[in-house]
């Protein structure tokens, strides 16, 4: 039977929402609101601004919260800025007093946004995430300390509840002995000797940047060429205009591009024709900007302007900037053409974006990528940070002790163990881990010992904790893969070094509050937290005598079923 409903829908006026009445306390974005830290992160955002100078600012909660609902949802600069207006919902987690049909900001506010918050800032937001998710901890610790004085006293190795130690850890949480930011009840620090765990790799961001080639580049740049001709030849006074032979350029262009697959010396001679091009469109540039007053030269091989110098009044910064990006392709592109070279130090590959350069990383499918390199962190709470960001090509081993005093610098105390791939394990950073009583968890250097009855065991034993050791290190991938696949970090889509790199730490920042409501969910939900670390507790004892079996049976050693620390 099909029963249609009423065709007559009723006018907006007339048309009903619960919205009228109230709203749902157990929405997604009313417990996020929860949790987050908005006064600190308010302190953090004013941080860079004046006190009694400039046009009033926004209200920092509605910044930061369009930031994390961006980032979260994926969302572009407009279509943000329209949700917000339209949902409630966000409009409280931003937090207006009343809901409201006016637009909250412009979207290009976006940008001066990602500008104003620059990596001080991020971190401050960091260590305020940290401090909440420390409390919640601590919360939980003392809840279970309580119910296990109402109890018997525990067995050794377990906790009130009966359950193991390692169950605490398979929820995301340590032990207090290996707690990473684990607060006194008399409120003074713990004693340096190293704790915790940091699990460090590096990884790129790849830039929404099309696939550059050398052929791709020099017409793009002729194009540019072209344009700023015409737009200089009306601010000359000349009465005939400088020929470019734009359309027999593209025409050679378009030749080569449609071919499948063309010969190398057909895309040379290609390359050439472009270059010829480009080489005289520079030349009619340069004397277009000979007829007004110049101080002195403006850089050629540099992107920042001369300021000293006269320009006419109808070129704009951003002319001049393409200007001098397009003579470093012209000269990277005709220094690889005569010396017949595949790469050039600090190549450009893309106009737009000339900060950008290639990174040769060796992935399954894709050799080169095109973005920043960052090297991030993770500690034992699962919180991720972005520890180093730049645009060149660098070696990710050099930066595991500054990662290991950050974490000293952020906890107090060095890590009980540094998990990294085995790119980090340099006998300059192992020595540098053996200092400071650190252990590094890979394979160790040199020949293998040679396997006799004494030692048999033990080497069995190193081969089980590199084993484990390798299984940790797995999250942090799974926190690179989240942010890829989830919120966006394979593409960054911002224009400027600045504001892509504001992108990034947005990335990661609104994973950090992922995690800190997951937390607060279990912490405030004890029917369900009690029901999963039952759950859990069962799959460890599971996991014990498949373990015992193994080692009766001299079996090698499998892999667990979870992993400790896998949050």
């Amino acid at each position: 039977m099909i029963r249609e409903p009423n065709k007559k829908q009723p006018r907006l006026p007339g048309f009903e929402s619960p919205f009228e009445r109230n709203l749902d306390p157990n929405n997604r974005w009313v417990k996020l609101a929860e949790v987050v830290p908005w006064e600190e992160f308010a302190t953090a955002y004013y941080s860079g601004m004046s006190v009694d100078q400039g046009t009033p600012a926004k209200p920092a909660r509605l910044m930061v919260g369009a930031v994390i609902i961006k980032h979260r949802q994926r969302w572009t600069d407009e279509e943000t800025v329209l949700q917000i207006q339209e949902n409630p919902y966000l409009q409280f987690f931003c937090g207006f007093s009343g809901f409201t049909l006016e637009q909250p900001f412009a979207p290009s506010l976006f940008v001066e946004i990602r500008k104003r918050m620059g990596a001080t800032v991020y971190a401050q937001f960091e260590q305020s995430v940290d401090t909440k998710l420390t409390e919640i901890l601590t919360k939980k610790k003392k809840s279970k300390q309580k119910e296990g004085t109402n109890n018997d006293p525990p067995a050794s190795g377990q906790d009130a509840t009966g359950q193991t130690d390692k169950a605490e850890l398979a929820t995301g949480t340590e032990s207090p002995q290996q707690t990473d930011s684990t607060v006194e009840s008399d409120g003074e620090a713990e004693d340096a000797k190293p704790s915790g765990k940091l699990i460090i790799d590096a990884t790129v961001a790849e830039q929404a940047i099309r696939y550059p080639t050398d052929l791709g580049l020099l017409n793009e740049a002729r194009e540019i060429s072209e344009r700023l001709i015409d737009r200089l030849f009306p601010l000359s006074g000349l009465q005939k205009k400088p020929r470019t032979y734009r359309q027999k350029a593209r025409q050679d262009f378009l030749a080569l591009v449609k071919k499948r697959k063309p010969w190398q010396s057909t895309l040379r001679r290609a390359i050439r024709q472009q270059l010829q091009y480009l080489r005289r469109n520079l030349g009619h540039i340069d004397a277009l900007l000979d007829r007004f007053s110049s101080p002195e030269p403006a850089p050629l091989g540099g992107f920042m302007p001369n300021l000293s110098q006269k320009w006419p009044d109808g070129l704009l910064y951003r002319h001049l900037r393409q200007l001098w990006v397009v003579r470093r392709v012209y000269d990277q592109q005709k220094l690889m053409y005569d010396n017949r070279l595949r790469s050039h130090p600090h190549r450009i590959v893309s106009i737009s974006q000339p900060h950008v350069r290639p990174i040769v990383r060796g992935k399954a499918g894709v050799a080169v990528e095109f973005g920043s390199k960052l090297s991030a962190s993770l500690d034992g709470n699962g919180l991720a940070r972005v520890d180093e960001l730049r645009w060149d090509a660098f070696n990710e081993s050099a930066d595991l002790p500054g990662q290991v005093e950050a974490f000293k610098k952020r906890h107090g105390h060095y890590p009980a163990v540094v998990l990294a791939d085995g790119i980090y394990g340099t006998r300059d950073n192992r020595r540098y881990c053996k200092d400071r009583g650190i252990r590094f968890g890979g394979k160790p250097l040199g020949r293998p010992r040679k396997e006799t009855e004494a030692n048999r065991e033990e080497l069995r034993e190193a081969k089980r904790q590199r084993r484990r050791d390798h299984l940790e290190r797995i999250p942090i991938e799974g926190k690179f893969g989240q942010g890829k696949n989830r919120h966006g970090l394979a593409k960054i889509r911002a224009k400027l070094a600045d504001t892509s790199a504001s992108w990034i730490r947005a990335i990661f920042l609104v994973m950090n509050l992922n995690l800190l409501v997951r937390f607060f969910f279990a912490l405030n939900r004890p029917f369900l937290n009690a029901a999963f670390a039952s759950l859990l507790a069962r799959m460890v004892v599971w996991q014990a005598l498949v373990q015992k079996m193994a080692d009766w049976r001299r079996l090698p050693q499998g892999r667990p079923m979870i992993a400790a620390g896998a949050f």
